[in-house]
Protein backbone atom coordinates (compact mmCIF):
# COMPACT_ATOMS: atom_id res chain seq x y z
CA UNK A 1 0.00 0.00 0.00
CA UNK A 2 1.26 3.65 -0.73
CA UNK A 3 -1.23 4.94 1.59
CA UNK A 4 -3.26 4.69 4.62
CA UNK A 5 -6.01 7.14 2.70
CA UNK A 6 -6.12 9.16 -0.01
CA UNK A 7 -7.78 12.17 -0.14
CA UNK A 8 -9.18 13.10 -3.62
CA UNK A 9 -9.97 16.76 -3.94
CA UNK A 10 -7.55 19.31 -1.40
CA UNK A 11 -10.52 22.24 -1.06
CA UNK A 12 -11.57 22.71 2.61
CA UNK A 13 -13.29 19.42 3.02
CA UNK A 14 -10.42 17.58 1.75
CA UNK A 15 -7.68 19.72 3.71
CA UNK A 16 -9.50 19.55 6.82
CA UNK A 17 -9.92 15.84 6.49
CA UNK A 18 -6.20 15.09 5.30
CA UNK A 19 -4.61 17.48 8.01
CA UNK A 20 -6.80 15.35 11.07
CA UNK A 21 -5.61 12.31 9.28
CA UNK A 22 -2.13 13.16 9.11
CA UNK A 23 -1.94 14.46 12.75
CA UNK A 24 -3.51 10.58 13.42
CA UNK A 25 -0.18 9.72 12.39
CA UNK A 26 -1.73 8.27 9.38
CA UNK A 27 -0.15 7.69 5.79
CA UNK A 28 -2.28 10.43 3.39
CA UNK A 29 -1.47 11.22 -0.05
CA UNK A 30 -3.87 14.02 -1.27
CA UNK A 31 -4.77 14.56 -4.84
CA UNK A 32 -5.84 18.09 -6.66
CA UNK A 33 -6.96 18.56 -10.07
CA UNK A 34 -6.00 22.24 -10.13
CA UNK A 35 -2.70 23.94 -9.83
CA UNK A 36 -3.70 25.69 -6.57
CA UNK A 37 -5.45 23.98 -2.95
CA UNK A 38 -8.71 25.90 -1.85
CA UNK A 39 -11.30 24.40 -3.70
CA UNK A 40 -14.41 26.90 -4.66
CA UNK A 41 -12.20 28.85 -2.05
CA UNK A 42 -9.67 31.18 -3.92
CA UNK A 43 -8.56 34.43 -2.96
CA UNK A 44 -7.46 36.07 -6.60
CA UNK A 45 -4.17 36.59 -6.62
CA UNK A 46 -3.15 39.80 -7.89
CA UNK A 47 -5.57 42.72 -7.96
CA UNK A 48 -5.66 46.63 -7.80
CA UNK A 49 -8.46 46.09 -4.59
CA UNK A 50 -7.37 47.37 -1.68
CA UNK A 51 -9.47 44.41 0.19
CA UNK A 52 -8.54 40.62 -0.76
CA UNK A 53 -10.86 39.75 -3.98
CA UNK A 54 -12.76 36.05 -3.45
CA UNK A 55 -13.45 34.85 -6.57
CA UNK A 56 -15.97 31.81 -4.78
CA UNK A 57 -16.50 31.79 -1.26
CA UNK A 58 -16.45 34.91 0.85
CA UNK A 59 -18.66 35.11 4.30
CA UNK A 60 -19.11 33.19 7.18
CA UNK A 61 -22.30 31.74 7.65
CA UNK A 62 -23.38 31.14 11.68
CA UNK A 63 -21.83 29.81 14.59
CA UNK A 64 -19.52 28.56 12.01
CA UNK A 65 -17.28 26.81 14.74
CA UNK A 66 -14.54 25.09 12.82
CA UNK A 67 -14.16 27.94 10.30
CA UNK A 68 -13.76 30.41 13.51
CA UNK A 69 -11.30 28.13 15.25
CA UNK A 70 -9.41 27.75 12.28
CA UNK A 71 -9.07 31.40 11.64
CA UNK A 72 -8.10 32.00 15.62
CA UNK A 73 -5.37 29.90 15.10
CA UNK A 74 -4.35 31.46 11.76
CA UNK A 75 -5.10 34.38 14.07
CA UNK A 76 -7.20 35.74 11.64
CA UNK A 77 -10.00 38.11 12.98
CA UNK A 78 -13.75 38.10 11.73
CA UNK A 79 -15.32 41.05 11.08
CA UNK A 80 -19.25 41.06 11.36
CA UNK A 81 -21.12 42.29 8.57
CA UNK A 82 -23.28 45.41 9.20
CA UNK A 83 -24.85 48.44 7.53
CA UNK A 84 -27.85 50.16 5.61
CA UNK A 85 -29.53 47.94 2.92
CA UNK A 86 -30.64 49.84 0.30
CA UNK A 87 -33.45 48.93 -2.85
CA UNK A 88 -33.16 50.68 -6.15
CA UNK A 89 -36.17 50.18 -9.05
CA UNK A 90 -36.46 51.63 -12.33
CA UNK A 91 -37.56 55.15 -12.51
CA UNK A 92 -37.25 55.36 -8.55
CA UNK A 93 -34.83 56.83 -6.44
CA UNK A 94 -32.77 53.85 -4.18
CA UNK A 95 -34.52 53.83 -0.80
CA UNK A 96 -33.04 52.11 2.64
CA UNK A 97 -34.38 48.91 3.33
CA UNK A 98 -35.98 48.44 6.81
CA UNK A 99 -37.36 45.43 6.32
CA UNK A 100 -35.05 42.23 6.61
CA UNK A 101 -34.73 40.43 3.84
CA UNK A 102 -33.78 36.97 5.13
CA UNK A 103 -36.97 37.72 7.72
CA UNK A 104 -38.66 37.83 4.72
CA UNK A 105 -37.76 34.07 3.87
CA UNK A 106 -38.81 33.12 7.38
CA UNK A 107 -42.64 32.68 4.96
CA UNK A 108 -40.50 29.34 3.67
CA UNK A 109 -40.43 27.62 7.43
CA UNK A 110 -43.96 26.74 6.25
CA UNK A 111 -43.14 24.16 4.43
CA UNK A 112 -41.43 21.91 7.01
CA UNK A 113 -45.45 21.00 7.65
CA UNK A 114 -46.53 19.95 4.45
CA UNK A 115 -47.42 16.19 4.06
CA UNK A 116 -45.53 16.20 0.57
CA UNK A 117 -42.60 17.73 -0.48
CA UNK A 118 -43.26 20.35 -3.73
CA UNK A 119 -41.06 22.84 -5.34
CA UNK A 120 -40.56 26.31 -4.02
CA UNK A 121 -42.42 28.00 -7.11
CA UNK A 122 -45.41 25.56 -5.68
CA UNK A 123 -45.39 26.11 -2.25
CA UNK A 124 -45.19 30.16 -2.57
CA UNK A 125 -48.32 29.64 -4.85
CA UNK A 126 -50.11 29.23 -2.12
CA UNK A 127 -49.75 32.72 -0.62
CA UNK A 128 -51.39 36.32 -2.16
CA UNK A 129 -47.65 37.00 -3.65
CA UNK A 130 -46.86 40.47 -3.01
CA UNK A 131 -43.59 42.14 -1.59
CA UNK A 132 -43.23 38.67 0.87
CA UNK A 133 -43.45 36.17 -1.55
CA UNK A 134 -41.16 38.00 -4.37
CA UNK A 135 -38.66 38.51 -1.41
CA UNK A 136 -38.75 35.09 -0.29
CA UNK A 137 -38.62 34.03 -4.33
CA UNK A 138 -35.50 36.22 -4.22
CA UNK A 139 -33.90 34.93 -1.50
CA UNK A 140 -34.18 31.16 -2.76
CA UNK A 141 -32.34 32.59 -6.15
CA UNK A 142 -29.89 34.77 -4.27
CA UNK A 143 -29.23 32.81 -1.24
CA UNK A 144 -29.15 29.36 -2.44
CA UNK A 145 -28.54 30.04 -6.04
CA UNK A 146 -31.38 27.95 -6.89
CA UNK A 147 -33.87 27.38 -9.28
CA UNK A 148 -37.29 27.88 -7.41
CA UNK A 149 -39.26 25.65 -9.95
CA UNK A 150 -36.98 22.43 -8.82
CA UNK A 151 -35.91 23.39 -5.49
CA UNK A 152 -37.11 21.38 -2.58
CA UNK A 153 -39.34 23.96 -0.38
CA UNK A 154 -38.96 21.52 2.81
CA UNK A 155 -35.12 21.38 2.21
CA UNK A 156 -34.90 25.34 2.47
CA UNK A 157 -37.43 25.29 5.16
CA UNK A 158 -35.03 23.27 6.73
CA UNK A 159 -31.65 25.33 6.34
CA UNK A 160 -33.57 28.53 7.07
CA UNK A 161 -34.47 26.93 10.88
CA UNK A 162 -31.07 26.09 11.18
CA UNK A 163 -30.35 29.55 11.62
CA UNK A 164 -27.07 29.09 9.54
CA UNK A 165 -28.48 30.83 5.98
CA UNK A 166 -27.33 34.29 8.24
CA UNK A 167 -24.59 35.92 6.69
CA UNK A 168 -22.60 37.17 9.81
CA UNK A 169 -19.14 37.52 9.74
CA UNK A 170 -16.02 38.03 6.76
CA UNK A 171 -12.55 36.94 7.84
CA UNK A 172 -10.43 39.97 7.77
CA UNK A 173 -8.04 39.65 4.93
CA UNK A 174 -10.07 36.68 3.10
CA UNK A 175 -10.11 33.21 3.32
CA UNK A 176 -6.68 32.76 1.47
CA UNK A 177 -4.71 32.90 4.62
CA UNK A 178 -7.06 30.21 6.17
CA UNK A 179 -6.33 28.18 3.62
CA UNK A 180 -2.51 28.11 3.37
CA UNK A 181 -2.71 27.81 7.07
CA UNK A 182 -4.67 24.15 6.34
CA UNK A 183 -2.08 23.09 3.25
CA UNK A 184 0.95 23.89 5.99
CA UNK A 185 -0.47 22.19 8.72
CA UNK A 186 -1.38 18.94 6.28
CA UNK A 187 2.51 19.22 5.13
CA UNK A 188 4.03 19.22 8.77
CA UNK A 189 2.06 16.32 9.48
CA UNK A 190 3.52 14.05 6.70
CA UNK A 191 0.31 14.93 3.73
CA UNK A 192 2.18 13.97 0.78
CA UNK A 193 -0.06 16.97 -1.50
CA UNK A 194 -0.29 16.47 -5.26
CA UNK A 195 -1.37 19.50 -7.55
CA UNK A 196 -2.44 19.19 -11.12
CA UNK A 197 -3.18 15.77 -10.85
CA UNK A 198 -6.69 14.19 -12.14
CA UNK A 199 -8.28 11.10 -10.44
CA UNK A 200 -9.59 8.82 -13.59
CA UNK A 201 -10.95 5.93 -11.41
CA UNK A 202 -11.50 4.67 -8.21
CA UNK A 203 -11.03 0.32 -7.99
CA UNK A 204 -12.12 -0.55 -4.80
CA UNK A 205 -13.27 -3.98 -2.56
CA UNK A 206 -13.25 -4.34 1.08
CA UNK A 207 -9.50 -2.80 2.56
CA UNK A 208 -8.64 -1.46 -0.61
CA UNK A 209 -8.25 0.76 -2.93
CA UNK A 210 -6.86 1.27 -6.79
CA UNK A 211 -6.81 5.56 -7.43
CA UNK A 212 -5.87 5.81 -11.52
CA UNK A 213 -4.55 9.27 -12.08
CA UNK A 214 -2.83 11.39 -14.64
CA UNK A 215 -0.15 14.06 -13.53
CA UNK A 216 -0.15 17.44 -15.25
CA UNK A 217 2.58 15.62 -18.26
CA UNK A 218 -0.13 13.65 -18.97
CA UNK A 219 1.36 10.81 -17.09
CA UNK A 220 -0.53 7.64 -15.59
CA UNK A 221 0.31 6.14 -12.44
CA UNK A 222 -1.75 4.26 -9.79
CA UNK A 223 -1.64 4.75 -6.26
CA UNK A 224 -3.02 2.24 -3.46
CA UNK A 225 -4.47 2.45 -0.33
CA UNK A 226 -6.49 1.12 2.46
CA UNK A 227 -9.24 4.05 2.15
CA UNK A 228 -10.17 6.75 0.00
CA UNK A 229 -12.13 9.84 0.91
CA UNK A 230 -13.84 11.48 -2.50
CA UNK A 231 -14.59 15.31 -1.85
CA UNK A 232 -15.47 16.35 -5.14
CA UNK A 233 -18.23 18.48 -5.72
CA UNK A 234 -21.34 16.82 -6.11
CA UNK A 235 -21.51 18.35 -9.75
CA UNK A 236 -18.89 16.27 -10.91
CA UNK A 237 -19.52 13.02 -8.90
CA UNK A 238 -23.12 12.80 -10.77
CA UNK A 239 -21.46 13.37 -14.52
CA UNK A 240 -19.20 10.45 -15.16
CA UNK A 241 -18.79 12.03 -18.81
CA UNK A 242 -17.49 15.06 -18.08
CA UNK A 243 -13.76 16.46 -17.70
CA UNK A 244 -11.89 15.73 -14.67
CA UNK A 245 -15.02 13.44 -13.06
CA UNK A 246 -14.12 10.05 -11.67
CA UNK A 247 -15.51 6.64 -12.54
CA UNK A 248 -15.86 4.17 -10.35
CA UNK A 249 -14.98 0.22 -10.36
CA UNK A 250 -17.69 -0.89 -9.37
CA UNK A 251 -19.85 1.64 -9.62
CA UNK A 252 -21.61 3.15 -7.08
CA UNK A 253 -24.72 1.80 -4.80
CA UNK A 254 -28.20 2.79 -6.69
CA UNK A 255 -28.65 4.70 -3.29
CA UNK A 256 -25.82 6.80 -3.57
CA UNK A 257 -26.39 7.40 -7.40
CA UNK A 258 -30.14 8.26 -6.41
CA UNK A 259 -28.20 10.72 -4.13
CA UNK A 260 -26.32 12.75 -6.65
CA UNK A 261 -29.68 12.48 -8.93
CA UNK A 262 -31.36 14.71 -5.96
CA UNK A 263 -28.91 17.44 -5.11
CA UNK A 264 -28.37 19.81 -8.06
CA UNK A 265 -25.50 22.36 -8.19
CA UNK A 266 -26.74 25.87 -8.51
CA UNK A 267 -25.43 28.89 -10.75
CA UNK A 268 -23.74 32.05 -9.42
CA UNK A 269 -21.98 34.62 -11.79
CA UNK A 270 -19.86 36.93 -9.09
CA UNK A 271 -18.30 40.16 -10.77
CA UNK A 272 -15.49 42.03 -8.33
CA UNK A 273 -15.79 45.58 -9.57
CA UNK A 274 -12.26 47.57 -8.96
CA UNK A 275 -12.94 50.90 -8.75
CA UNK A 276 -10.32 53.72 -8.21
CA UNK A 277 -12.06 55.04 -5.19
CA UNK A 278 -15.00 54.24 -3.42
CA UNK A 279 -16.47 56.79 -5.07
CA UNK A 280 -20.61 55.78 -3.99
CA UNK A 281 -19.21 56.87 -0.36
CA UNK A 282 -19.39 60.75 -1.81
CA UNK A 283 -22.67 60.81 -3.25
CA UNK A 284 -25.68 62.38 -1.86
CA UNK A 285 -23.95 63.58 0.62
CA UNK A 286 -22.83 60.80 1.56
CA UNK A 287 -25.73 58.87 2.04
CA UNK A 288 -24.27 55.66 0.79
CA UNK A 289 -21.39 55.80 3.23
CA UNK A 290 -22.52 52.90 4.98
CA UNK A 291 -24.23 51.34 2.40
CA UNK A 292 -23.41 47.26 3.21
CA UNK A 293 -25.75 46.00 0.44
CA UNK A 294 -27.81 47.20 -2.72
CA UNK A 295 -30.87 45.58 -4.53
CA UNK A 296 -31.92 45.94 -7.81
CA UNK A 297 -34.73 43.36 -8.12
CA UNK A 298 -35.01 44.20 -11.95
CA UNK A 299 -31.65 44.37 -13.47
CA UNK A 300 -29.50 41.13 -14.54
CA UNK A 301 -27.66 41.77 -11.40
CA UNK A 302 -30.27 42.11 -8.16
CA UNK A 303 -27.39 42.01 -5.20
CA UNK A 304 -24.02 44.34 -5.10
CA UNK A 305 -22.27 44.11 -1.80
CA UNK A 306 -19.40 46.72 -0.10
CA UNK A 307 -17.00 45.52 2.56
CA UNK A 308 -18.31 47.78 4.85
CA UNK A 309 -17.44 47.98 7.92
CA UNK A 310 -13.92 47.88 6.05
CA UNK A 311 -13.41 50.67 3.58
CA UNK A 312 -12.57 49.71 0.49
CA UNK A 313 -12.68 50.30 -3.60
CA UNK A 314 -14.57 47.18 -4.24
CA UNK A 315 -18.08 46.63 -5.38
CA UNK A 316 -19.14 42.86 -5.59
CA UNK A 317 -22.11 42.43 -8.39
CA UNK A 318 -23.90 38.96 -7.59
CA UNK A 319 -26.74 36.72 -9.94
CA UNK A 320 -27.88 33.52 -8.95
CA UNK A 321 -30.06 30.61 -9.88
CA UNK A 322 -32.36 31.56 -13.19
CA UNK A 323 -31.12 35.17 -13.14
CA UNK A 324 -27.48 33.54 -13.24
CA UNK A 325 -28.29 30.65 -15.81
CA UNK A 326 -30.02 34.23 -17.99
CA UNK A 327 -26.84 35.37 -18.34
CA UNK A 328 -24.86 31.83 -19.29
CA UNK A 329 -24.26 33.15 -22.78
CA UNK A 330 -22.32 36.62 -22.24
CA UNK A 331 -18.52 36.68 -22.25
CA UNK A 332 -16.74 37.87 -19.40
CA UNK A 333 -15.96 41.03 -20.74
CA UNK A 334 -20.03 41.74 -21.13
CA UNK A 335 -21.37 40.17 -18.09
CA UNK A 336 -18.67 43.11 -16.15
CA UNK A 337 -19.82 46.03 -18.42
CA UNK A 338 -23.47 44.84 -17.18
CA UNK A 339 -22.58 44.80 -13.67
CA UNK A 340 -21.14 47.76 -13.96
CA UNK A 341 -23.60 49.87 -15.95
CA UNK A 342 -25.85 48.56 -13.47
CA UNK A 343 -24.64 49.70 -10.70
CA UNK A 344 -23.79 53.29 -12.07
CA UNK A 345 -27.13 53.13 -12.32
CA UNK A 346 -28.35 52.69 -8.78
CA UNK A 347 -26.70 55.03 -7.38
CA UNK A 348 -27.56 57.67 -9.87
CA UNK A 349 -24.00 58.49 -11.60
CA UNK A 350 -23.14 55.92 -14.52
CA UNK A 351 -20.44 58.55 -15.98
CA UNK A 352 -18.56 58.75 -12.58
CA UNK A 353 -18.76 54.84 -12.34
CA UNK A 354 -17.01 54.32 -15.69
CA UNK A 355 -14.84 57.18 -14.66
CA UNK A 356 -13.74 55.35 -11.59
CA UNK A 357 -13.71 51.65 -12.59
CA UNK A 358 -10.57 49.94 -12.52
CA UNK A 359 -11.24 46.74 -14.01
CA UNK A 360 -13.26 43.51 -12.95
CA UNK A 361 -12.40 39.96 -11.78
CA UNK A 362 -14.44 36.63 -11.49
CA UNK A 363 -14.16 33.06 -12.26
CA UNK A 364 -16.80 30.69 -14.24
CA UNK A 365 -17.19 28.40 -11.97
CA UNK A 366 -20.30 26.36 -13.91
CA UNK A 367 -17.40 26.03 -17.13
CA UNK A 368 -15.05 24.76 -14.32
CA UNK A 369 -14.70 21.04 -15.09
CA UNK A 370 -13.67 20.64 -11.60
CA UNK A 371 -16.51 22.49 -10.10
CA UNK A 372 -19.16 22.14 -12.21
CA UNK A 373 -21.16 25.27 -10.72
CA UNK A 374 -21.16 27.01 -7.19
CA UNK A 375 -22.58 25.23 -4.28
CA UNK A 376 -25.37 22.52 -3.99
CA UNK A 377 -29.29 22.53 -3.29
CA UNK A 378 -31.71 19.75 -2.94
CA UNK A 379 -34.62 19.25 -5.48
CA UNK A 380 -37.58 18.66 -4.85
CA UNK A 381 -38.24 15.08 -2.85
CA UNK A 382 -34.54 15.16 -2.23
CA UNK A 383 -35.42 14.18 1.44
CA UNK A 384 -32.10 12.66 2.73
CA UNK A 385 -30.04 12.97 -0.32
CA UNK A 386 -27.17 14.80 1.74
CA UNK A 387 -27.21 11.75 4.35
CA UNK A 388 -27.18 8.91 1.83
CA UNK A 389 -24.43 10.68 -0.05
CA UNK A 390 -22.32 11.19 3.11
CA UNK A 391 -22.78 7.30 4.19
CA UNK A 392 -18.86 5.33 3.90
CA UNK A 393 -19.09 2.61 1.59
CA UNK A 394 -18.12 -0.72 3.20
CA UNK A 395 -16.13 1.41 5.25
CA UNK A 396 -13.34 2.02 2.49
CA UNK A 397 -14.91 4.78 0.10
CA UNK A 398 -15.87 7.61 2.22
CA UNK A 399 -17.38 10.74 1.57
CA UNK A 400 -17.19 14.90 2.44
CA UNK A 401 -18.00 18.54 1.32
CA UNK A 402 -20.54 20.52 1.26
CA UNK A 403 -22.96 18.43 -0.62
CA UNK A 404 -22.78 16.42 2.27
CA UNK A 405 -23.34 18.55 4.47
CA UNK A 406 -26.61 18.74 7.42
CA UNK A 407 -28.10 20.87 9.81
CA UNK A 408 -28.40 23.90 7.10
CA UNK A 409 -24.61 24.00 6.62
CA UNK A 410 -24.90 22.68 2.91
CA UNK A 411 -23.15 25.91 0.50
CA UNK A 412 -20.49 26.88 3.00
CA UNK A 413 -17.41 26.79 3.96
CA UNK A 414 -17.66 25.77 7.22
CA UNK A 415 -19.71 22.73 6.04
CA UNK A 416 -17.10 21.23 3.82
CA UNK A 417 -14.48 21.60 6.78
CA UNK A 418 -16.93 20.01 9.37
CA UNK A 419 -17.84 16.75 6.62
CA UNK A 420 -14.00 16.89 6.41
CA UNK A 421 -13.56 16.09 10.19
CA UNK A 422 -16.36 14.12 10.45
CA UNK A 423 -14.53 11.88 7.39
CA UNK A 424 -11.22 11.91 9.00
CA UNK A 425 -12.86 10.39 12.34
CA UNK A 426 -14.96 7.54 10.25
CA UNK A 427 -11.61 6.43 8.59
CA UNK A 428 -10.10 6.66 11.59
CA UNK A 429 -12.35 4.16 13.56
CA UNK A 430 -12.20 2.00 10.44
CA UNK A 431 -8.60 1.79 10.36
CA UNK A 432 -8.57 0.97 14.14
CA UNK A 433 -6.61 4.44 15.08
CA UNK A 434 -7.88 5.91 18.55
CA UNK A 435 -9.62 9.05 17.90
CA UNK A 436 -8.44 12.52 19.10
Amino acid sequence: MDADAIVIGAGAAGLAAARSLGQRSLRVILLEARDRVGGRVWSAPSTPAAVPVELGAEFIHGPAVETRALLREAGIDAIDTRGDAWTWREGEEPRREDRDWLASASILERARTLAADESVDQFLRRFDGGETVALARAFVEGFDAADPAVASAQAIADELRSGVDFASARPLGGYGPMIERLRDASTAAGVATNLSTVVRRISWRHGAVEVDMQDASGHLRTLRARTALVTIPAGVLRDGAAQGAIVFDPGLPAAKRAALASIETGQVIKINLVFRTPFWERLRDGRYGEAAFFRSPEQSFPGYWTQFPVRSNLIVAWAGGPKATALGGATEAELTRRALDEFGKIVGEPGVARNEFEGGVMHDWDRDPFACGAYSYVVVGGGDARAVLAAPIDDTLFFAGEATSGGGQSGTVNGALATGERAAREIATSLGVTAR
